[in-house]
């Protein structure tokens, strides 16, 4: 059985996007360590999940791009939560029914490859609601907005264990934590 694995970029104040959605400041965090650990990561990934504005982002940029990272992005399975669109016109992008929970279950088991979950605060909210989540990374960046979208959403109350961590030369950290599940 696959694991689902929620990978961000996260500022120090624990937002992913500015406001009006703002994340020009992904680039602060792009550079060759943060490149080769992301082609590193495809090497673990069987597929994609994405919320609606992850996938329109991710879907405007990677069709047009070049490299390991781009050959990846556009070739692997890509599994979509939306609420509004229809179809999907990336390639091998899929729609989520309705019982979210139940498919992205299905698809942890069906996988042979652990599943990716980009961006998307607010679908990751819900699936943290319904403990698909098996592992978190997240890149911290050493940035505070003083507002926008957080990753974590208010109420939503876990125990993590921290099984990683890694200082990036510009200063990021990438933290790695699973659920710290009560036994």
């Amino acid at each position: 059985m696959a694991r689902l694995v929620m990978w961000n970029l996260m500022t120090l104040d624990g937002m992913v996007a500015g406001p009006n959605g703002d994340i020009s400041w992904h680039e602060d965090v792009w550079g060759p360590e943060l490149e080769q650990l992301s082609e590193t990561q495809l090497q673990e990934a069987g597929g994609l999940v994405f919320g609606r504005v992850t996938y329109d982002l991710m879907a405007g940029y990677w069709p047009t791009g070049a490299g390991v990272i781009a050959d990846f992005m556009n070739s692997a399975p890509k599994y979509v939560a939306s609420r509004t669109l229809s179809r999907l016109d990336w390639s091998n992008a899929h729609l989520l029914g309705p019982q979210l929970a139940t498919e992205v279950d299905r698809l942890k088991k069906d996988s042979a490859k652990d599943l990716f979950l980009f961006g998307s605060a607010d679908l990751g909210a819900t699936l943290i609601a319904h403990d698909l989540i098996d592992e978190f990374r997240i890149a911290i960046n050493p940035r505070v907005l003083g507002g926008g979208a957080p990753l974590f959403k208010p109420g939503q109350a876990m125990k993590l264990k921290l099984i990683d961590s890694r200082a990036l030369s510009n200063g990021v950290v990438i933290v790695r934590y699973v659920p710290a599940r009560e036994t």
